[in-house]
């Protein structure tokens, strides 16, 4: 079973930044990929977060991740418990959790991510993506 849906090798890929995806949902992945890529990222999706995770500890990425994008409720690892290995290796990575539990934002204190809830539309997850891209330039509060 194919744990990856799409890792573009074209040269254009360092230029334009690079956002790691996981979502076990192949379709909700696919959707965000494609809107994410319309806006110029780099986007790898990577429906496994144990596989995901042991990629990115291993750079074995095809460019410098510079935003991860994950869902909470997946098999195998649950999107907290990415965050947390994650942030043993990636103290700092930008981190945007999306899911459709509000309760489960309680689960992300103090590791530093942005949560979002489901249905994520398009205009309001380019919005948080870029808060993160670009924190310098987020509003102070």
């Amino acid at each position: 079973m194919d744990e990856k849906i799409d890792q573009e090798t074209t040269s254009g890929a360092s230029a334009a930044p690079a956002i790691l995806l996981i979502d076990d949902n192949a379709v909700q992945a696919a959707t965000r990929q494609a809107i994410l890529k319309r806006a110029g990222y780099f986007v790898i999706a990577v429906l496994n977060p144990v596989r995901a995770l042991d990629q990115l500890q291993n750079q074995e990425f095809p460019a410098d991740i510079q935003l991860v994008i994950t869902d909470h409720l997946m098999p195998g690892m649950m999107g907290v418990d990415f965050v947390r290995e994650l942030r043993t290796t990636y103290p700092t990575l930008p981190v945007l959790v999306i899911s459709g539990l509000e309760e489960a934002e309680d689960e992300y204190k103090d590791l530093g991510v942005l949560f979002r809830m489901k249905p994520l539309l398009p205009d309001h997850l380019l919005a948080s993506v870029h808060r993160l891209m670009r924190p310098a330039e987020s509003d102070p509060a």
